[in-house]
């Protein structure tokens, strides 16, 4: 089995979340080889990483959209 399908296979094998987690690892990892760095976006990835270090949860993209629109006031919790 080649390194890719491996991979592919272990990360299958994860939960939803940690998927998530595997890409954004992925995702850093380009921007680490990349030439196309900006400072703010350094001191996000810095912010990140302290944040992943320390354990704590990081919202999914669905999650971040909930957050916002609670917020903003969109968000109506209904009792059902």
């Amino acid at each position: 089995m080649s390194a890719e399908q491996e991979l592919l296979s272990n990360w299958r094998s994860l939960p939803p979340d940690k998927q998530e987690e595997v890409l954004d690892f992925v995702e850093f990892l380009r921007w680490k080889t990349s030439t196309n760095k900006t400072p703010l976006g350094e001191g996000l990835r810095q912010i990140r990483s302290k944040i992943i270090a320390s354990g704590e949860h990081l919202l999914s993209r669905d999650e971040i959209e909930k957050e916002i629109a609670s917020r903003r006031g969109g968000l109506q919790e209904t009792d059902a």
